[in-house]
């Protein structure tokens, strides 16, 4: 409909390369909105009234799922804390945010 009307066509998000701050800022974000769901999952379950550490002891001695479930709260919770560390820098020393040497 825009090429008959002689307007410029915007070429799809799938051409373009994310740089690498993109990249690590969008994954800072989808691990703070998965550490927020799981506190407040965890939280809610405590309200009404589950032994929630009986149940994470018992997740944990599963040996597949145990190693699994230990990753998954474990990897975004270090992600998110070193994607904050770097914010700081890059908010001390702007001179860093420069896509040149953050690539």
């Amino acid at each position: 409909k825009q090429a008959k009307l002689g307007r410029p066509v915007s070429p799809h998000v799938t051409i373009y390369k994310f740089p690498i701050t993109a990249l690590t800022s969008i994954t800072n974000r989808v691990t703070g909105v998965a550490l927020s769901v799981g506190v407040t999952s965890i939280g809610a379950m405590s309200l009404v009234g589950a032994d929630v550490p009986a149940l994470m002891s018992t997740i944990g001695d599963i040996t597949v799922i145990g190693n699994l479930a230990k990753f998954s709260v474990a990897f975004p919770l270090v992600y998110h804390y070193m994607g904050g560390i770097r914010h700081l820098m890059w908010d001390r020393m702007p001179e860093m945010l420069e896509n040149a040497k953050v690539e």
